[in-house]
């Protein structure tokens, strides 16, 4: 699978290693580019700050994104994907601990793809990982992103 990218935003050091070490269990050989707060997510997918020069045509095939991020939510960053023409169809997965409907109303309100309530059991994260990676990078059918290469 390469050139197929994970963007994993999450701010707690412990879910973030955990999410890695889920992928690697699961055998996702992918590339994962962390971001820690919303910020920094958004520099990574338009190509500023520290990922200034980055071609934004390559933009990750699934973003595994938290609501609870400093700087900027989970839902701020998920707006202003789906406002602009080069993100509005990378698939975003909300992963987040919040079990308030409201979150996830408003998550899907603002264009998520999928919802997933992170378990707090380690063998129970790791499959619902690895069940993540197995459908967005294996199944799922991704449209082209504007600009970015075909699909061919």
């Amino acid at each position: 699978m390469a050139g197929k990218t994970i963007l994993l935003v999450e701010d707690n050091p412990d879910d973030e290693e955990l999410t890695l070490r889920a992928l690697r269990q699961a055998k996702v050989a992918n590339d994962v580019v962390v971001a820690r707060d919303g910020i920094e997510a958004l520099d990574y997918l338009f190509g500023k700050g520290r990922h200034e020069g980055r071609d934004v045509a390559h933009q990750p095939t699934v973003i595994l994104l938290d609501l609870k991020l400093p700087k900027l939510s989970g839902l701020d960053v998920l707006q202003r994907l789906r406002a602009d023409s080069r993100t509005r169809l990378v698939p975003v997965v909300v992963l987040t601990s919040s079990s308030e409907d409201e979150d996830m109303l408003k998550s899907y309100a603002s264009g998520a793809n999928s919802y997933v309530r992170k378990p707090v059991e380690f063998g129970a994260f790791a499959h619902a990982v690895a069940q993540l990676g197995v459908y967005w990078l294996l199944l799922n059918q991704s449209p082209p992103l504007p600009g970015g290469p075909s699909s061919a």
